[in-house]
């Protein structure tokens, strides 16, 4: 289960994929969550994925 509250979401997001995922698409595999959702949610709080640093920044 993820967060639902978005600033939550963000620092659980970004603490799984800097300590065990490569990629946000592992993560949303592994996790089985829809990549859209989350990047969504992020972008309302402008929030956006940045593939070379693995973080949403």
């Amino acid at each position: 289960m993820i967060p639902k509250d978005p600033v939550m979401l963000l620092s659980f997001i970004n603490l799984k994929l800097r300590d065990f995922y490569k990629s946000l698409e592992d993560l949303c595999d592994d996790l089985d969550v829809s990549e859209d959702q989350i990047v969504e949610k992020l972008a309302g709080i402008d929030y956006h994925y940045d593939k070379e640093k693995n973080q949403f920044v």
